[in-house]
């Protein structure tokens, strides 16, 4: 008797799991495919204009495809849980299951398996295969439009950033590049101001160009003078000049500086990782930024999870209606809780509430609102 409950409640695993699994890759398909054709509707035009060929065009979407994942995987798993389970409970097979003595952790237990072998694989896609992708696929764009630009200009006109500025609080040195090619990493009219401990300028190094030199980590300088200045009137006390000269005390990296230059929301995990430990614990004004979009990434896997305790008592409860009423139900708490990270976001990145708390408190409100609605469906 009880080897033959034991194959029930497999075959009900397995045929709770199909019916999931079913409605997840529909989804997965379709919203990974509408993404993908808004970026071909933008950027296809682009691509065959800088000479890509199909081959090409293939390749950058295809590296594109990965960084969709992490924003789509919850919601569409949502969406199948709901689905799913809402046509088996309009079907009365639910409430069958029930009849046989199955409590709601027992039919859906393959779901929260589901739900764990996909918050493991958000994990690893945050930290190796989304990186990968997102930098790689701005690679791919930066080489097709450097190669356009070539055509016309000449090498240092090409990939160029203009009014570069950077704050290394850690050293004191304020940074002022009027030009910077991210095709030959050349910077045209740099201005380097060492401050002192009382944050007044000591020392001024401008350059007509330089560059990093990666091999010995630092820049160097050509066509330019360094001014010193008196720490009590602020008046210049020397100059002197240099046609070409290596500033072993100058290693701040270009590469930085303009991950500084993009909004946090558009770096991937590794390269927040990179400002972050540039960045001084205290002090700069943009950390704050950095820190929340790094905690949300890297907490936001854990949601996977969360979606299971949320979706199962919504698709299970009340009367049998349209499973796609429970698909509008997956919208509807999709969009309340976009709106809430983007709240906790703001007040996290202008330093009203802690970073960490910015980036735990979406994901742990959408705890406690699984634990009141198992509580609520008795879910036992």
């Amino acid at each position: 008797m009880n080897a033959a409950f034991a194959a029930i409640v497999k075959l009900i695993d397995r045929h709770v799991l199909f019916q999931c699994l079913q409605t997840f890759m529909m989804a997965l398909c379709a919203f990974v495919g509408l993404l993908l054709l808004q970026n071909v509707y933008d950027n296809l035009k682009d691509l065959v204009e800088f000479g890509a060929g199909p081959w090409e065009i293939l390749r950058y979407y295809v590296v594109l495809l990965p960084g969709y994942l992490p924003s789509v995987l919850p919601l569409v798993f949502m969406i199948s849980i709901l689905f799913s389970l809402g046509q088996l409970h309009r079907n009365s097979e639910i409430t069958a299951m029930r009849a046989c003595g199955l409590g709601m952790w027992r039919i859906t237990r393959s779901l929260w398996l589901l739900g764990a072998l996909l918050t493991a694989s958000l994990f690893a896609l945050n930290s190796k295969l989304v990186p990968w992708s997102v930098e790689q696929a701005r690679l791919i764009w930066d080489n097709y439009t450097f190669a356009r630009e070539l055509e016309s200009r000449g090498a240092d006109q090409v990939g160029l950033v203009r009014a570069l500025a950077y704050n290394d609080f850690g050293s004191g040195r304020l940074w002022f590049i009027n030009r910077f090619s991210e095709y030959n990493f050349r910077a045209y009219g740099v201005t380097v101001s060492q401050l002192d401990k009382e944050g007044r300028e000591a020392t001024r190094t401008m350059a007509s160009e330089g560059y990093y030199d990666e091999v010995a980590g630092h820049w160097v300088l050509m066509a330019g003078r360094i001014l010193s200045f008196d720490a009590a009137s602020g008046e210049p006390v020397s100059s002197i000049p240099f046609v070409k000269r290596s500033f072993e005390e100058l290693r701040e990296d270009p590469k930085l500086m303009q991950l500084r230059e993009k909004r946090a929301k558009d770096l991937s995990l590794l390269e927040l990782r990179s400002v972050l430990a540039s960045m001084p614990p205290n002090g700069d004004p943009e950390r704050n930024a950095y820190l929340v979009r790094y905690y949300s990434m890297a907490a936001s896997p854990l949601i996977c999870l969360v979606i299971v305790g949320i979706a199962v008592p919504f698709a299970t409860s009340g009367v049998r209606v349209n499973p796609m009423v429970g698909t509008s139900k997956a919208m509807g708490l999709f969009f309340a809780y976009y709106a809430l990270s983007n709240i906790a976001t703001t007040l996290g990145s202008q330093g009203r509430i802690a970073p960490l708390l910015a980036a735990a408190l979406p994901p742990a409100s959408a705890a406690l609102l699984a634990l009141w609605l198992a509580r609520r469906s008795r879910f036992a």
